[in-house]
């Protein structure tokens, strides 16, 4: 384990405590004689020394004191951090996801799916976005997800006004390309749930779009909930994009769906670099040890020239 110190040039006065350590050590001005009529007295060194021992620890005491100022660090172990994921779902609303789609419709059906994602999906970044022939994001990139549980009664089909009745994929797509840009932090992502064919796709338009959200690091998987064939065009924007197209002709096949984009999508998590911290803790169990030392050798255990 290594200790780096914040204040390292502090260390230059353990100089004092050093000098001081010697001066205690070989100093001889202590020397008293005294008469004694008869017999050869012990020289007492076992005592000088216990009693030059106990003088050393104030010494001492400063040294601690000095490396504490000083601040000492020991580097942690590496932490793993989990990688954002901002997520955003385009969901249309135009009149067709207002048709039969098992129990309810296509609409209803595609938010209840969303719902249960964002129960497996805890600690990502959700938004939410509604399109039909213009586009409006209804909850903005958020951890709190209860606005987008709250959202399905307000921008159903049968209520959407009539500027949201067409299908313009790829306005929608564009529109949260630019709601993920902003997002400097985490990998992007859009899942879009769609029933129809969009004409701003048609004439090689796919594969601009897809070039667009590529070089912006966004990655799309296309949800068709419908019991017809995925346009070219949505496929090819998905899997061009790093992502996937999904057929989805029942509500069992939706939640699959979604199921499946979660084990592509996994959380990943990185190493981050050793933090450091502060080391005090061994320090300051040796000062509050010497300082234990001088108080109980303060009872006896001292230098008394009389």
């Amino acid at each position: 384990m290594s200790i780096s110190f914040a204040y390292p040039w502090l260390l230059l006065l353990l100089a004092i405590p050093l000098a001081l350590l010697v001066w205690t050590w070989q100093k001889t001005s202590r020397r008293v004689a005294f008469p004694f009529d008869h017999g050869r007295q012990s020289s007492g060194r076992f005592l000088a020394t216990l009693i030059q021992m106990a003088e050393s620890l104030p010494s001492l005491l400063l040294g601690v004191a000095i490396i504490l100022i000083a601040g000492p660090q020991q580097s942690g172990a590496p932490q793993s951090k989990r990688i954002l994921s901002n997520i955003e779902f385009c969901v249309d609303v135009s009149g067709s996801m207002a048709a039969k789609f098992g129990e309810a419709t296509r609409y209803d059906a595609s938010m209840r799916a969303i719902d249960e994602f964002l129960s497996y999906r805890k600690g990502d970044a959700f938004g939410l976005t509604f399109f039909g022939s213009s586009v409006l994001h209804w909850v903005p990139l958020t951890n709190d997800v209860s606005a987008i549980r709250c959202a399905p009664p307000f921008m159903r089909p049968e209520n959407a006004p009539l500027w949201m009745a067409g299908t313009e994929i790829a306005k929608a797509l564009r529109a949260c390309k630019d709601v993920l840009i902003k997002r400097e932090e985490g990998d992007r992502m859009v899942i879009m749930v769609t029933d129809g064919i969009s004409f701003d796709l048609l004439n090689g338009n796919d594969l601009v779009l897809a070039e667009e959200l590529k070089k912006n690091k966004i990655v799309v998987y296309a949800i068709h909930a419908a019991e017809t064939e995925i346009p070219g065009t949505v496929v090819n924007v998905a899997s061009l994009t790093g992502g996937e197209a999904f057929a989805a002709g029942d509500p069992t096949a939706l939640e699959a769906v979604f199921q499946k984009i979660d084990s592509m999508q996994q959380t990943r998590m990185e190493k981050t670099a050793a933090e450091t911290i502060d080391h005090f803790a061994p320090f300051c169990i040796a000062g509050l040890s010497m300082l234990a030392a001088t108080g109980l050798a303060l009872f006896g255990l001292r230098y008394t020239p009389w």
